[in-house]
């Protein structure tokens, strides 16, 4: 029967909702039947499933099993783990399980009542559009018109663990700590860490869909206070930090200091590109202007992208690039892997570069390049309004003969540094951002954010 489903759980890259307000058993079933329907106008007739350590995610991942079943798909469930790990099973499930896309559930960094689906179809990130055609695809279901199909399980995390773990290419040990935030790479690391050498040390490894030692966000500092007291007291070089559902990643050095993702994709490139001379890394427009520099200094082509996992993902296929990365820890290897955001297959091939350095994290920081920034700022405005006052301000720097980029909302280069506005795609507000090499030229860069804002009646927040 037709199928509605509440239009805030259609996002850009996913679909997500609160279990028991906007998201239920009824949508998963209807999103496995849409998406079975949408797999076989394709041409695919098998999927992937997995799900993550939610309270609600194995009931959901039934529903949505259900649904796919119900219209004639073939599918292969992997059962609880990391998205990476669902990303792997869609891209190398070969032989008599070979599948043509994959589908996760999961609520991501998001509370614990939140869940949710990321898809894959046919080796290729599916979002935008197509997550909204599904809603139109729901509300024109009828009664099944083909037979129920198989369902079979096929437990990989084994093989994916051990996957990961072969691209460890470190010369000396390392002392590790890392911080699964009770999220679903908890056995994942447990059975890595059980294969690479060095000494570690887990906390929180016990998968909890209540999430009980903090919040599965590693972006947000206060989510980093125990790994950072674990470096401290056992004396670890590095400590790692994962997402609730192990796409982004964490980092902080000996010296408790944090490493934001376009910090980490410095020392990534670095490696990557003494493989690959010349070749394209990509990274968001809220990366900073150091990741663009340094990729030029070592040899490699900078590419400006949009930001979001999803885009960012098609955009590294497209051309060919062996690495890219976002602010937001989400980074993709080409290099030797598949092309998707991993944050255990991250962390790895980052011991790789530590363990075959001279210099510690926390001595390459030192020798980056200075500069000073705001935090990512995120404030309130109206959805229908928010891309709007994008176009303004836009708008408004053009006729000023501006130094900038419109790749995503508008960058704003100056002789003090850049700025950012962007319209989030997944939320009602403007997200900013300003760095520069010394703290007057930043109080000048907010200040020329914070009157192009006036301007368009919205106000930025206090730094």
């Amino acid at each position: 029967m037709p199928h509605r489903f509440d239009p805030t759980i259609l996002r850009e890259y996913d679909v997500r909702g609160i279990v028991g307000q906007t998201l239920s058993t009824d949508d998963a079933r209807a999103i496995g039947r849409a998406f079975a329907l949408t797999l076989a106008a394709a041409g695919g007739q098998r999927v992937a499933t997995g799900y993550d350590g939610r309270l609600t995610s194995p009931e959901l991942e039934a529903a949505l099993v259900d649904g796919l079943a119900m219209e004639g798909i073939e599918v292969v469930r992997i059962g609880r783990g990391p998205t990476p790990m669902l990303y792997y099973a869609a891209a190398t499930l070969g032989g008599g399980v070979g599948v043509d896309g994959g589908i996760m559930v999961t609520g991501s960094h998001n509370p614990p009542d939140y869940n949710g689906f990321k898809f894959v179809l046919g080796g290729k990130a599916f979002y935008g559009a197509q997550i909204r055609a599904l809603g139109e695809t729901a509300l024109g279901l009828g009664p099944p018109t083909a037979g129920r199909s198989d369902v079979e399980d096929h437990a990989i995390r084994d093989e994916y663990v051990r996957r990961v773990a072969r691209d460890y290419d470190g010369k000396h040990p390392l002392t590790v700590a890392w911080d699964p935030g009770n999220g679903a790479t908890g056995e994942v690391v447990q059975q890595l860490t059980a294969l690479l050498p060095g000494r570690h040390v887990l906390i929180n490894a016990t998968i909890d869909g209540n999430f009980p030692a903090h919040h599965p966000d590693p972006t947000l500092p206060e989510n980093l206070v125990q790994l950072r007291e674990a470096v401290a007291r056992e004396r670890c070089d590095l400590g790692i930090a994962f997402d609730g559902d192990g796409d982004r990643i964490g980092v902080v050095d000996a010296s408790g200091e944090i490493w934001w993702g376009d910090q980490l994709m410095i020392v990534l490139a670095g490696d990557v590109l003494a493989r690959n001379p010349g070749a394209s890394i990509l990274a968001d427009v809220k990366a900073s202007q150091v990741l663009f520099d340094e990729i030029t200094r070592m040899g490699g082509r900078p590419v400006m992208t949009a930001t979001g996992h999803s885009p960012i993902k098609a955009k590294l296929a497209e051309l060919g690039a062996p690495l890219a990365g976002e602010m937001s820890g989400h980074i993709f290897f080409a290099d030797g892997y598949y092309g998707f955001d991993d944050a255990v297959y991250v962390a790895v091939r980052l011991l790789g570069v530590l363990g075959r350095s001279a210099q510690s994290l926390a001595e390459l920081k030192a020798g980056l390049p200075r500069v000073v920034n705001t935090p990512e700022l995120r404030f309130p405005c109206a959805d229908a309004r928010k891309f709007a006052v994008v176009r303004e301000v836009g708008e408004r720097l053009r006729r000023a003969a501006a130094e900038m980029s419109e790749i995503d909302g508008v960058r704003v280069r100056t002789a003090d540094g850049w700025w950012l506005l962007r319209a989030s795609n997944t939320q009602d507000v403007l997200v900013a951002r300003a760095e520069s090499t010394t703290k007057e030229g930043l109080e000048r860069l907010t200040a020329a954010l914070s009157a192009q804002l006036a301007a368009s009646d919205v106000s930025l927040p206090e730094l």
